[in-house]
């Protein structure tokens, strides 16, 4: 199969990734920080590994603020429930991941003001209306970095600095762009950040992460074990503990571990140019074939390696079945869990087809997916 729904969840996986998960669940796979024994160390240092390699990836300065979840949703609905309260106001855009605007939407019953700036239609958002929309009750600013739908890019570094320059919080939804773009949550000024770790960070599903800022206040969802002041009734404040109650998917984190040392191996400008090449590749020979639309800014230096399409007026879910069962290729259909965005560009009738392109991908992948589209083409 020609698999290119990375965006939804990276594969394959590098070797070494299956490698680790396989040998830790063999040979360390005990509690961690629950017991003394040896096992039981191990799959903590395990643990504390992954959490540096994470810190290197994203320049964090103290690994302890590194909180582990299940995916990047949790990961965000912790962020944004944890910081709003009664009469805050955030801001966020028409580009989002329904993983931001329904944990927004949802604190409209407690009277958390929100603020959705639209897009233009290749859903791109200029700063500057975000820089208006502050008011002196705003707390927060909640930006994707790239849009699951079009992979449209969002200027992150340039809202950072607003952010910073208006004492608001800035969290940013990493999940199109982590392991592939370079992100420096003190350069970029980011407070939270939420990645997921089964995409471009090539570990398995089921982990994702949250970065707080040291010194901010973040409302933590749940009270348990920790195996840390097991004598007290109240949940730890010290981090990561506050947030990571219960036993740790340390399988899970060991892969995605091995995941991110094989990007630090490889080198993110490699991925990053890999990735940019098939791309420009790909939207400049979709622009030959009449019957399709392209989407977004269809150019590799304004996009991630993220593609919509139509062709012509066929129903998108129709065209990503005949990709799969006539031609072996795996590709995203419908609204991909984003509404806003979709009537942002002018697709939420339709949906789109969306083609996502990964590290392992290759050329010869694109060329198939080119002449399968004018297969389909030359049948409607």
């Amino acid at each position: 199969m020609i698999y290119l729904d990375n965006a939804a969840t990276s594969y394959p996986k590098p070797e070494n990734v299956y490698n680790a998960m396989i040998d830790h669940m063999k040979n360390a796979g005990a509690n961690p920080g629950r017991s003394g024994h040896r096992l039981s160390l191990e799959a903590g240092r395990a643990i504390l590994k992954t959490r540096e390699l994470i810190g290197t990836l994203f320049n964090i300065d103290n690994p302890m603020q590194i909180i582990f979840t299940s995916n990047a949703t949790d990961s965000l609905n912790l962020a944004i429930k944890g910081v709003l309260k009664k009469g805050d106001h955030v801001i966020t855009s028409t580009m989002e991941h329904n993983s931001v605007l329904r944990p927004i939407t949802a604190l409209e019953k407690i009277g958390v003001e929100n603020t959705i700036i639209q897009c233009n239609a290749e859903g791109v958002i200029d700063p500057e209306d975000i820089k208006r929309a502050i008011r002196s009750n705003t707390k927060l600013i909640a930006l994707t970095h790239g849009s699951n739908v079009t992979g449209t890019l969002m200027p992150i570094e340039a809202v950072g600095r607003i952010a910073k320059e208006a004492g608001v919080l800035f969290l940013v939804d990493a999940a199109q762009t982590a392991g592939i773009y370079e992100i420096d949550v003190n350069k970029l000024n980011i407070d939270l950040l939420g990645v997921p770790g089964h995409k471009g960070l090539m570990g398995p599903q089921g982990t994702g992460i949250l970065y707080i800022r040291e010194g901010l206040d973040v409302l933590h969802f749940k009270e348990g074990g920790t195996g840390s002041k097991s004598e007290e009734l109240t949940q730890p404040e010290m981090l990561p503990d506050r947030y990571e109650s219960g036993t740790a998917n340390t399988p899970g984190i060991v892969g995605l571990g091995a995941g991110i040392e094989f990007i630090l191996k490889e080198g993110i400008e490699k991925i990053r140019n890999h990735e940019k090449e098939l791309t420009q590749y790909f939207i400049e020979a979709l622009a030959q074939i009449e019957q399709v639309k392209v989407y977004g800014p269809k150019d590799s230096e304004k996009q991630g390696a993220v593609i919509s399409i139509n062709i012509g007026e066929e129903d998108s879910s129709e065209i990503a079945f005949v990709l799969d069962q006539a031609f072996n290729i795996a590709v995203r259909s419908g609204l991909h869990c984003a509404p806003l965005a979709h009537k942002t560009i002018g697709s939420f009738e339709q949906g789109t087809v969306r083609f996502s392109i990964g590290y392992f991908n290759t050329k010869e992948d694109i060329d198939r997916a080119v002449e399968a589209i004018k297969e389909i083409c030359k049948e409607i």
